[in-house]
């Protein structure tokens, strides 16, 4: 089945992703796009919509961004967002100005004339604005869709050349009717069917991973964390036996998750996973190690030597499984960016395995989209909803050398802090949430004694992608109760902390 799809052209701005996002949740695939994309490759690709993005440029600017006026003469219906809107404006002939007053936050707009992307919308509402610039003159046949007193030209559209403009950003949860705004576009502008469902998606992929791979063998690196979960589910459900998970345990994982790995994919889908027991290898070069960067080589090329023997005992493979995810796709087709550290995943498999292909039946999905094929799937929400963790796990949330005592110290804090998150109810509200263990001990009183022993940080993020993020606003209550609970349950803890950090400046990991 061809799904029909929405491109999203990449200028630049800070939201882009989450547009692809909400155009998905509306029931139409969308892929984000970098907008110098032709008119031949658009005519090719065969959408049946265009979104162009905001970005941080003006039209004017000399290195600014901009397209092919062909693009806007395909007939294919065409909405903008921010910057998207000034430069479809300024490419048509309109004319942009640099606003008098900078618009930022919350804005109410009033709509001025009726338009298929405002039905259902009410005639005032509250919007979400981020400019400098502005439209001032609309191109010939474009009329005034929506006002603020400080940005006539909020929206702007051509019934007759189903072109239109929004200033303000419809995808973020600030702009009220933005949904609504998004949905109209794809379905009274571009005739959209909405067949992007999970469930097509699971059928779908199913059947193409059966057709592919048939009687041959496919070995999958199984972590234990959402993405290589689901991707190994679905290469099962296609072929069965024919799929071998090798699961290596380096005694650095939270508490309970090699035991529950073994007990969801081996002994209740009755996978072929094989448990590497490798902890004490992993903790034997790790002893007297404690910058961050050493510790994260050292651990790549130490799983890398435990799954090669691993690999070698099963012999010549046809494809290699790796749980790749749409934004792992997007952000490697971008330009250069400073290493701000190693990225957490294990590297370098693809050179120590015999294999003549890789699958990667998660590349086209969001990770919210990952979950939902979770649970299509019939995994546990313990499995779907697990928190994030980086390749390295527990070895990158202590501070300083990691020994077998720091090991059990945080994998209890860390436990209770996500226990007692699910009890309140929180689990799904917030982004990632861990524990942490400094490499500072400070004075404490417990019983009649005096100790002096480990600061814990607690650490949780909202995010929507996690380039950025804000620290989450968790009830004092419920940090109370963490608090007090590890302070009394977890040995050699006696003090804990909450990071009030966003990112940036900080990173949600603290190493």
């Amino acid at each position: 089945m061809q799904h029909q799809k929405v491109l999203v052209l990449d200028f630049g701005g800070q939201y882009n992703q989450l547009i692809a996002r909400r155009v998905r949740d509306l029931g139409v695939y969308s892929d984000l796009k970098p907008c110098d994309m032709t008119a031949e490759e658009i005519v090719k690709y065969a959408p049946v919509g265009i979104i162009f993005t905001g970005g941080p440029n003006s039209v004017y600017d000399k290195n600014a961004p901009h397209i092919d006026k062909t693009v806007l003469s395909l007939g294919i219906p065409v909405l903008g967002i921010c910057y998207g809107a000034q430069l479809i404006a300024h490419t048509l002939g309109g004319k942009v100005v640099h606003a008098e007053t900078s618009e930022y936050g919350r804005r109410e707009f009033t709509v001025m004339a009726e338009s298929p992307l405002f039905a259902g919308i009410p005639k005032t509402s509250v919007c979400w604005m981020s400019h400098t610039d502005r439209v001032a003159d609309l191109p010939e046949g474009f009329e005034v869709l929506a006002s603020t007193p400080s940005c006539p030209v909020t929206a702007y559209g051509s019934a007759e050349r189903n072109i239109y403009g929004v200033q303000f950003h419809p995808e973020v949860a600030h702009t009220e009717y933005g949904s609504k705004l998004l949905e109209n576009f794809l379905y009274r502008v571009c005739g959209a069917k909405g067949d992007w469902t999970m469930k097509n998606f699971v059928e779908e992929q199913v059947a193409k991973l059966r057709e592919k791979i048939g009687d041959k063998k496919v070995l999958c690196a199984m972590s234990g964390g959402v993405d290589s979960a689901v991707a190994a589910t679905l290469v099962h459900r296609a072929v069965g036996k024919n799929l071998t998970c090798v699961f290596v345990d380096h005694g650095l994982h939270r508490k309970n998750e090699p035991e529950e790995v073994v007990s969801v994919f081996r002994d209740g889908l009755k996978m072929n996973l094989i448990k590497a027991d490798a902890a004490e290898e992993f903790l034997t070069r790790l002893e007297g190690v404690t910058d961050p960067e050493k510790k994260r080589k050292i651990i790549g090329e130490q799983f890398i030597r435990v799954f090669e023997r691993e690999a070698k005992k099963i012999g010549k493979v046809d494809f290699l499984v790796q749980g790749t995810i749409y934004p792992d796709v997007i952000e490697s087709g971008k330009g250069k960016s400073a290493v701000i550290k190693s990225h957490h995943n294990v590297g370098g498999l693809p050179s120590v395995v015999d294999f003549e292909e890789i699958v990667e039946p998660l590349r086209d999905l969001f990770k919210d989209e990952v979950r939902k094929v979770g649970t299509e799937l019939g995994l546990a929400d313990s499995v779907v909803w697990r928190q994030p963790c980086p390749g390295p796990a527990l070895a990158i949330r202590i501070m300083g050398e990691v020994t077998r005592e720091k090991l059990e110290t945080l994998r209890d804090a860390d436990f209770i802090f996500r226990d007692e998150i699910a009890k309140a109810g929180l689990e799904r509200d917030i982004w990632q949430y861990f524990a942490v263990i400094t490499d500072s001990k400070t004075v404490g009183v417990q019983g009649d004694f005096r100790t002096y022993e480990n600061v814990i940080a607690l650490r949780a993020v909202t995010s929507v992608d996690a380039m950025t993020a804000d620290w989450a606003r968790i009830p004092f209550d419920v940090l109370e109760k963490v608090s007090t609970r590890i302070t009394n349950e977890v040995k050699h803890a006696n003090r804990i902390v909450y990071d009030i950090t966003s990112k940036p400046p900080a990173t949600i990991e603290w190493e």
